[in-house]
């Protein structure tokens, strides 16, 4: 049996187990011909443990239409953002602390981040998180 031809890959960012057809998902995806109520279904079935988290997926669809797709960890501002409980990160970057993370958090966050990073090791994960923590006006305590 000869693989597949993928016809294109599709990157989105949908709340777990609450995809539906129709907008954004079925505007980005109703072009590519697939089964919209399939995918929502299965998409909906692979999530509904993480309700309440923005979850991007990568999805690839193939030339007779059918589909598979993976689900990447949640965005890391959107994991800091839950952590310290903040609706949003500072409008002035770094020169403005809106909230702080403790070590711990920091740990959390990056063992979760960890797969999708391209880094090996939890130190470097924590650095990354602590990066777009600093970006985003949250403080590292030491």
């Amino acid at each position: 049996m000869a693989a597949k031809q993928v016809s294109k890959k599709i990157k989105l960012q949908i709340p777990a187990g609450k995809a539906t057809p129709a907008p954004p998902v079925g505007t980005v995806l109703g072009p590519a011909g697939i089964n919209l109520q399939e995918f929502c279904t299965k998409y909906n079935d692979a999530t509904k443990d993480k309700m309440g988290d923005i979850l991007p997926v990568e999805i690839t669809i193939y030339e007779d239409r059918s589909f598979d797709f993976v689900i990447k960890t949640p965005p890391t501002p959107f994991l800091i953002k839950k952590v310290t409980k903040i609706k949003k990160g500072s409008t002035k970057g770094a020169n403005e602390t809106v909230a702080t993370l403790s070590k711990d958090q920091l740990k959390e966050i990056a063992e979760i981040k960890l797969q999708d990073l391209n880094c090996y090791t939890i130190e470097k994960a924590m650095d990354i998180v602590a990066g777009t923590a600093r970006n985003m006006g949250v403080k590292v305590e030491d």
